[in-house]
C-alpha cells in the first residue's frame, strides 16, 4: 500500500506542468507551441530565456525530490520512495493535468537521484556540467549524465550502502530517460542536433 500510494504521490507531483505555468507567468501562451514542444528547461530557454528558464528547471527538480523524500520520511518506505522517484518522471512526460504532453524528465530524473543519493546525483551533475562545456549538447548531457548516475547507484547498492529498490529507480529511470531522448540520439549519431539555446523559436512572441 506505502509503495503505490508513493507512485500516486510521485505520479501526481510528476504531473505538474511547471513549464506551462511558467510559460504563462512570462506571456507566453504554450511553450509546446514553439522550439522542441516541450516543457522542460531546454526548450524554456528557447522560448522564454534564461531568468524563466532557471526556474522552471529548479521546480522541476523539487518535483522529483519531493515525492522521494515523502516516501522516505512520511511513508518510511524504501519501496515507496523509489517508485515515487520513477512515476515522478513518468508523470512529468505524460503529465495527468497537461493532456499527457510534458517534458523528456531530466531535471525532474535529476531531483529523484538528488533525494535518492546525493552521491549519485553528484556524478550526474558533474559528468553533465562537464559534457554542457565541452560540447555543448543539452541531450548529450542528459543521456550520459542520467546513465552515469544509475551506474554510481548500482556500485553503492551492491556495495551495501544503499537500499537495493534504489537500483530498480536507477535502472527504469535512466531508461525512460534515454527513450525520451530516442530522436536526439539519432540527431547527435547524424550531427544534426542543435547545441545548447538554437533551435526552434527563440523567445516567443507573446500571448
Amino acid at each position: 500500500m506505502m509503495a503505490l500510494l508513493g507512485a500516486l504521490a510521485g505520479y501526481l507531483l510528476g504531473s505538474i506542468p511547471v513549464g506551462l505555468i511558467v510559460g504563462r507567468l512570462a506571456g507566453v501562451d504554450d511553450v509546446r507551441r514553439h522550439g522542441s514542444g516541450k516543457t522542460g528547461f531546454t526548450n524554456s530557454l528557447r522560448v522564454l530565456g534564461i531568468r524563466w528558464a532557471i526556474a522552471v528547471v529548479a521546480l522541476d527538480i523539487a518535483k522529483g525530490a519531493a515525492p522521494v523524500l515523502l516516501g522516505r520520511l512520511i511513508f518510511e518506505d524504501t519501496w515507496a520512495a523509489a517508485l515515487g522517484g520513477l512515476f515522478a518522471v513518468v508523470g512529468h512526460t505524460w503529465p495527468l493535468f497537461a493532456g499527457f504532453r510534458g517534458g523528456r524528465g531530466v531535471a525532474t530524473a535529476f531531483g529523484a537521484f538528488l533525494a535518492v543519493s546525493p552521491p549519485a546525483a553528484l556524478a550526474v551533475l558533474v559528468v553533465s556540467l562537464v559534457i554542457l562545456a565541452v560540447w555543448r549538447y543539452a541531450s548529450l548531457m542528459s543521456v550520459v549524465g542520467v546513465f552515469v548516475g544509475c551506474i554510481v547507484l548500482a556500485v553503492l547498492v551492491f556495495g551495501g550502502w544503499t537500499a537495493r529498490e534504489y537500483l530498480l529507480f536507477g535502472v527504469l529511470t535512466t531508461l525512460a530517460v534515454e527513450f525520451n531522448h530516442a530522436g536526439n540520439i539519432r540527431r547527435l549519431l547524424a550531427g544534426t542536433e542543435p547545441k545548447l539555446g538554437q533551435g526552434g523559436d527563440r523567445h516567443a512572441s507573446r500571448a
